[in-house]
């Protein structure tokens, strides 16, 4: 069976007609399978939602109990059939409970990998090498200017500063899923005992991941405490709150933002920030290539992201690649996150 009459691009997503489901649908479906809990990967109102049980509980944080009309929890490894397909989930390292989805029909195996990273992160499972006829991979970071680095010298940048200016509040600007916990389990790894603050947004999330068991040490919310006291102090919020009013009862806020698009440091400027931290939970360029070539997949498809770049490298090592143009994803809105948990805060007021 050829690769396209199994999976498809149309404009709800991904979709397998032999299997009778969508993989990740941007537009409400019979039948979801979703990667992972980002916003613009995980939507609500399909009447069918399979996904990791992790996956699952971040769609229920956000959006409520009746997010979907049925779910199934699928454990990575677990072999479903779907009409005439079988699926299995497999790590994608990404953020928790983030899979990559195989779908393997008769002798052609092609994996749908959502967002994936190969670099090591101690709050989720570590991404799995799942060989495959074709690959679907993300091109986020699509560019060979983006080379992550270590992301645990980002952190000793940070801490480096606190260090610094010890009468500065350091606000560090994180995604509200994976993004902040990664950065606060590293914070504990390099020896940083001292309380963590949160912004409200982070808290539902956060606390989620300890209840599975991540250890992240000690973490108290933002919200009641008197400027003097956040001296000295690290807080995590959403990108947007580093650059709002939000920051006023904060003493001499030292602005940060853990991202991979801070390896251009225009952006950073542009945005205001202060200490850009390079820590992505993307695959930056050498970790895409490495991952494509490792697969042994001979066909590439390539989605959201720098596409035509990755798709002339893949031609040039004699695989045939082509893009997706898949619409509807990329970074998740933080905004819309804030107000899907109910912790959005009003302008002015002493909340977070």
């Amino acid at each position: 069976m050829r690769p396209h009459d199994i999976l498809m691009p149309v404009p709800a997503g991904l979709a397998c007609k032999v299997g009778g489901f969508h993989i990740d649908p941007v537009k409400p479906v019979e039948r979801a399978l979703i990667t992972h809990g980002h916003s613009d990967h995980a939507r609500p109102g399909h009447r069918a939602v399979l996904a990791t049980q992790e996956t699952l509980d971040m769609m229920r944080l956000r959006y409520g109990d009746n997010f979907a009309g049925s779910t199934q929890a699928v454990a990575y490894g677990e072999e479903i059939r779907l009409g005439d397909v079988t699926v299995t989930f497999h790590p994608a390292g990404h953020v928790l409970g983030s899979a990559q989805i195989a779908v393997t029909c008769k002798d052609t195996r092609i994996v749908a990998s959502g967002d994936y990273k190969d670099a090591r992160d101690p709050t989720c499972v570590a991404f799995e090498l799942v060989p495959c006829d074709v690959f679907i991979t993300e091109a986020t970071f699509g560019l060979p200017v983006f080379r992550h680095g270590n992301a645990a010298d980002e952190v000793n940048k940070l801490l480096a500063s606190v260090k610094l200016f010890p009468e500065r509040a350091h606000l560090v600007g994180a995604y509200s899923l994976g993004k902040a916990q990664r950065v606060i389990a590293l914070l504990r790894e390099a020896g940083y005992d001292a309380p963590i603050y949160l912004h409200g947004a982070m808290e539902k999330i956060t606390y989620y991941y300890q209840e599975r068991g991540i250890p992240l040490g000690e973490l108290r919310p933002a919200r009641g405490m008197k400027k003097a006291e956040l001296a000295g102090t690290i807080t995590l919020a959403p990108p947007s709150a580093t650059s709002d009013v939000w920051t006023r009862r904060f003493p001499d806020p030292v602005t940060a933002f853990a991202s991979g698009w801070m390896r251009v440091r225009a952006r950073a400027r542009q945005g205001g920030v202060e200490l850009p931290l390079v820590i992505s939970d993307h695959a930056d360029w050498d970790g895409l290539i490495a991952t494509i070539a490792a697969t042994g997949a001979g066909e590439i498809w390539v989605t959201h992201g720098q596409e035509d770049a990755l798709v002339h490298w893949c031609k040039t090592r004699g695989l045939a690649a082509r893009p997706l143009d898949l619409v509807g994803y990329g970074d998740e809105d933080e905004g819309e996150t804030a107000a899907l948990t109910g912790e959005a805060e009003p302008v002015g007021e002493a909340t977070s």
